[in-house]
C-alpha cells in the first residue's frame, strides 16, 4: 500500500532541505527555528511531527518559564542530547527575548494546544507568558536575558527587535486574537497592563536631540533609560535598524495616545531627514582573495533606493560604524573585514516606515504642525 505524506509535511521539508541528506530534522542555525515555525500552517500541527517538535519546545523550557537561544528546536535528538537538555533546565541565565526565543515558542505551543487539546502545552505556553510578565521591569522595558544580572544583557533591549516581538505577542494577548484566543481573562488583562507599560517606556527612550524627538538607541540603561552600550561595537547612538520596527509596532496601535502619535510623526521625521540617496552596494574580491563589499556611489540616472545606516551619532545624525575596538568610524571602508562582513551596517527598513505611514496617517487625527 502506498504511504500518503500529508502535504503539509512536503512543504516542510521543501523549505527547510539544505541537501539531498539533510532536512528540518537535522541541525541547523539556530535562526532558522524561528522562519520554520512562522511558515507551518493549521494543518501541520494536526500531526505526529507536530507533536514530536512540541516535546522538544517543552524540553527546552527552563524552569523561568522561559526559553534559551542558540537552539535549533526541531532536530531530531539522541538520548545523550535529550540528557543535556534536561540538565540544563536550571541554567536560568539562559532565558531571553533575543533572536525571537521564547515568544517563538508560547506561539508554537499555541498552535499545539489549538490543535490537539492537550493540556501540556497550554500549561507550558501560560508558564511562558508568566516569564515575560515577571522579566519586565517596573519602567515596563525588558532586558535581553532574565534574570542574568550582570552585563549590557541586563539592558532594556530593543536590538534585533526583541522587546517588540515581546510587545506585538502581548498585543495579540490582549486583543484576544488567535493562536491565544484560548487563554483565562487574567492573563489578557495582564498583558494589556503590561502591553501598556511598554508603550509607555518607548516614549519615555524616545531621544530627544536639541529638545526634538528622534528616535531610539538598540539599548538603554534600565535605570537612567539613557541611550546605552552593548557589545564593542555597539555604542549609544540613534538606531536606524531597530527604530523601524519600534515606529511600525506603533503604528499598528488601536486608538493611539496623542504622545504615541506625536511619537510615531517625529520618527517619520527624522527616518526623512536622515535617508542616505545615491548609494548602492558593491561586491568584489578583495586583495585576499575574499568575497568583500563596499559602498559607492550610483551612476547617472541609476535607480537606487534610499538606505539607512545602522548607527547614527547621538549629536548629528552621522552615520558611523564600528569595530571590536570600540572606535567610531565614519567610513565603512575603515573597519576590519570580519566586522564589516558579519554585521549589517546599512539597510531599507525605512521604506516600510514610509508606507505604513501613509496608510496609518489617514485614520489617525494628526497634531498641529505634524509632516
Amino acid at each position: 500500500m502506498k504511504r500518503i505524506v500529508p502535504a503539509c509535511l512536503i512543504a516542510l521539508c521543501c523549505v527547510f532541505m539544505v541537501s539531498a541528506q539533510q532536512t528540518y530534522k537535522d541541525k541547523q542555525s539556530y535562526k532558522d527555528w524561528p522562519k520554520l515555525a512562522s511558515k507551518l500552517d493549521d494543518d501541520f500541527f494536526r500531526t505526529e511531527e507536530a507533536l514530536r517538535i512540541g516535546d522538544n519546545v517543552l524540553l527546552y523550557q527552563q524552569t523561568t518559564g522561559g526559553w534559551p537561544k542558540n537552539i535549533f528546536i526541531p532536530a531530531e535528538l539522541t538520548k545523550k542530547e535529550r540528557q543535556e537538555a534536561l540538565a540544563q533546565k536550571d541554567d536560568v541565565n539562559e532565558s531571553t527575548i533575543d533572536n525571537k526565543a521564547t515568544t517563538t515558542e508560547i506561539t508554537y505551543l499555541s498552535r499545539l494546544y489549538n490543535a490537539t487539546g492537550i493540556e501540556k502545552y497550554k500549561e507550558a505556553a501560560i508558564q511562558g507568558i508568566r516569564y515575560l510578565f515577571e522579566a519586565q521591569y517596573d519602567n515596563g522595558g525588558w532586558p535581553q536575558f532574565y534574570p542574568r544580572s550582570k552585563g549590557y544583557y541586563t539592558h532594556i533591549t530593543y536590538n534585533d527587535d526583541a522587546m517588540t516581538n515581546v510587545l506585538k505577542l502581548l498585543r495579540d494577548i490582549s486583543k484576544n486574537k488567535e493562536p491565544y484566543a484560548y487563554l483565562p481573562e487574567d492573563i489578557r488583562r495582564q498583558a494589556k497592563q503590561s502591553l501598556d507599560k511598554g508603550v509607555d517606556c518607548i516614549l519615555k527612550t524616545q531621544v530627544r536631540q536639541n529638545g526634538k524627538l528622534t528616535v531610539w538607541c538598540a539599548q538603554h540603561d534600565e535605570h537612567t533609560l539613557a541611550p546605552a552600550k552593548a557589545r564593542a561595537y555597539e555604542l549609544p547612538s540613534l538606531s536606524g535598524q531597530e527604530s523601524d520596527d519600534i515606529v511600525l509596532f506603533l503604528m499598528s496601535l488601536s486608538k493611539p495616545s496623542p504622545e504615541i502619535i506625536a511619537s510615531v510623526e517625529a520618527a517619520v521625521a527624522w527616518f526623512k531627514q536622515v535617508q542616505i540617496d545615491g548609494l548602492k552596494r558593491e561586491t568584489f574580491t578583495n586583495a585576499d582573495g575574499k568575497k568583500d563589499y563596499r559602498m559607492v556611489p550610483c551612476e547617472n540616472n541609476e535607480d537606487c533606493s534610499p538606505l539607512w545606516a545602522r548607527f547614527y551619532t547621538l549629536e548629528d545624525n552621522r552615520p558611523f560604524f564600528c569595530d571590536r575596538d570600540g572606535v567610531k568610524r565614519y567610513d565603512l571602508s575603515e573597519i576590519g573585514y570580519e566586522r564589516r562582513n558579519g554585521y549589517s551596517w546599512y539597510n531599507d527598513g525605512g521604506l516600510k516606515v514610509f508606507k505604513k505611514y501613509e496608510q496609518w496617517k489617514k485614520k489617525i487625527p494628526r497634531p498641529e504642525n505634524s509632516l
